[in-house]
């Protein structure tokens, strides 16, 4: 079986969707049968089992740290902020160049394993493994790039897009990876798309590798206190970023409420995650309505996915706009809870592909009478008989899966 080298950004889970989404693909990579060894920047022991992990150290006496340490002081002490100079001039940041120089250099260092293949991982808007990789074209051969976001921030559709310092040379950054990685890999169909429409090369070298489900069992978890399974959950997990706006699906509760009052002690609306610019709007609501739940530091990952498991319908919320080509990291454990998904966001959206044209509980995020409705369906199959809450999606389950992701590399060398 073909071995594997994994260089991620960061494999702890607590820290962001992005490293959950690392985590289940290496897990199931494992799973596949391949040969793995995984090289990480999560700046602490981390272990998977029967995965050998190794945490990459920053270098801390490059001139790159050096300089970096004098920028963060005249920024804190002096407030002089040079960000936008520098990253015009060199495109990124001198934590950036030095996390990347340290990246390459614990590559080079490594002994005795012998990769088909290696893969890079990131999160969020950076991509330090990927800037490592290209300080090595003998390794270029076999580098698979997986491009889990669009980059630069530029190329999100609205209303993510936004221009960053050292635009030009962060396009000329995914330019290069498109030209030189043997092969490039994204969790969709719409962001593979997305992005050859700007880098054709990604449509050469692109493959498919969605999100994984993880089939490791949640050990016992201890819920919060208010969650009580018997009752009709809705459950939105994860970050709000900003386009993310909660407050249709709110009002639509609330509508909802009025029209069903013998409902009130029997549903419960819960946000669990960082709400960035929400976060007055759902601490006000939800203080004055007890069937509104909000944590806006989140909850422990594994209490998270039972709770996705024993509600009774898990939200996917994206923004108001005309396209959403990405894969939310949440949607494969909304899979795997097996629990109707409530998906407000655009027509043409990767979650919408994949569920289908046809996918019952779907609505624009603004439409509140049609998610109203929808709450009111669901909530009606719910009282009939809660084990209907099924999504029931077996060709979902095998395309997120060890089998698919396993077709997939082994595709590559034919």
């Amino acid at each position: 079986m073909e071995k594997i080298l994994v260089i991620a950004e960061s494999i702890n889970v607590e820290d962001s969707s992005g490293s959950k989404a690392n985590v289940a693909l290496i897990k199931n990579l494992h799973q596949a049968g391949f040969e793995l060894m995984v090289y990480h920047y999560t700046r602490q022991e981390i272990k998977l089992t029967d995965i050998p992990c190794f945490a990459i150290k920053e270098n801390r006496r490059s001139l790159n740290f050096f300089l970096s340490r004098i920028e963060r002081r005249l920024r804190k002490d002096l407030k002089i902020d040079l960000h936008c100079l520098l990253e015009n001039l060199f495109g990124f940041s001198f934590t950036l160049l030095n996390d990347r120089d340290s990246i390459a250099e614990s590559i080079r260092e490594i002994e005795g394993f012998i990769p088909h293949y290696i893969l890079t991982l990131s999160k969020g808007g950076s991509f330090r493994p990927h800037q490592a990789l290209l300080k090595i074209p003998e390794l270029h051969s076999k580098w698979i790039a997986y491009m889990h976001d669009p980059y630069p921030m530029h190329l999100y559709p609205p209303p993510f897009a936004w221009v960053e310092p050292g635009q030009f040379k962060k396009w000329q950054f995914v330019k290069e990876i498109s030209e030189r990685a043997a092969f490039s890999a994204f969790p969709s169909e719409l962001l593979m798309k997305w992005m050859g429409s700007y880098f054709s090369e990604f449509l050469r070298s692109g493959i498919i590798i969605p999100h994984q489900i993880s089939n490791q069992k949640n050990r016992e978890v201890e819920l919060p206190e208010f969650f009580d399974s018997s009752k009709f959950n809705i459950l939105h997990a994860g970050t709000l970023l900003e386009p993310r706006d909660p407050e249709p699906l709110v009002k639509s509760f609330l509508i909802f409420l009025k029209k069903y009052p013998s409902a009130s002690n029997k549903v419960n609306l819960i946000f669990a995650g960082n709400s960035s610019v929400h976060e007055i709007f759902l601490k006000k609501i939800s203080s004055n309505n007890e069937n509104i739940h909000f944590f806006p530091k989140g909850l422990p990952f594994v209490q998270v996915q039972k709770m996705q498991e024993l509600s009774s319908v898990n939200v996917i919320l994206e923004a108001k706009s005309d396209i959403s080509p990405f894969l939310p990291g949440k949607f494969p454990h909304c899979v795997k809870a097996d629990r109707p998904i409530l998906l407000l966001g655009p027509d043409l959206s990767e979650s919408k592909r994949l569920l289908g044209d046809d996918y019952t509980y779907w609505s624009r995020v603004e439409d509140q009478e049609r998610i109203t409705n929808l709450l009111e369906k669901l909530y009606l199959l719910w009282k009939g008989s809660p084990k209907n809450m099924k999504l029931n999606r077996k060709d979902l389950e095998k395309y997120l899966s060890s089998a698919y992701l396993k077709k997939a590399i082994q595709n590559l060398s034919r």
